[in-house]
């Protein structure tokens, strides 16, 4: 028998997604922003920082 605990699978289907105010793109939920989601604004600490600067560079990669 195996002894090992199953994995489990977050589904992320049924997180609350939001869009990022610095790269216009969708976000989902994560457990560290639980207490601060209403204030969450940015998908990354990237975007935040690029806030000031009108956009985030062309070469920013894709989130999935």
């Amino acid at each position: 028998m195996d002894d090992k605990p199953a994995k489990r699978h977050l589904k992320r289907n049924g997180l609350p997604q939001k869009i990022c105010a610095a790269c216009g793109r969708p976000f989902a939920w994560r457990r560290k922003w639980a207490r601060d989601w209403e204030n969450v604004r940015y998908c990354s600490d990237r975007c935040k920082r690029a806030r000031g600067r009108g956009s985030v560079p062309e070469s920013a990669p894709l989130r999935p």
